[in-house]
């Protein structure tokens, strides 16, 4: 079964060379290549790093009951950004689809931004509140 998905695999990338090979044929060759190896580059050089280093500094910073909540929360806006960027940075660059492209996406964006750091602080809330109350519970 496995040389089934083997040869899937080799069509499917044979059939993905030939898509860049005719889109670096139509366009000029080294902006594709800018494009293929400018998101690694940037990732690796600016995202990760940033990352890291801010994972580092919460994960000192942030009292033990609220580290999983705010990275949870780090975690989500990090999905939400990436998700709209496309749309943000360009709102037409993607096919029109009517009903699609007619919202704010910057303010949609800050909407499910504020519902994600709401949630994280509604958590961190409720497990002071109970780790409190059991404190009293016990004293």
């Amino acid at each position: 079964m496995r040389w089934v998905f083997a040869v899937a695999g080799v069509a499917a990338l044979a059939w993905g060379g030939r898509l860049l090979w005719d889109l670096a044929a139509r366009h000029d060759a080294i902006q594709v290549a800018f494009f293929f190896a400018g998101g690694p580059v940037v990732h690796d050089a600016i995202v990760a790093p940033a990352v890291g280093i801010g994972g580092l500094v919460l994960a000192r910073a942030l009292p033990p009951p609220a580290r999983v909540p705010v990275a949870l929360g780090a975690v989500l806006s990090g999905v939400l950004v990436l998700l709209a960027v496309p749309l943000v940075w360009r709102p037409f660059g993607v096919a029109v689809n009517p009903g699609l492209h007619d919202g704010n996406y910057v303010l949609g964006l800050g909407i499910a931004l504020g519902v994600v750091w709401l949630g994280v602080a509604a958590f961190i809330g409720l497990r002071h509140k109970t780790s409190t109350a059991r404190g009293r519970a016990r004293g």
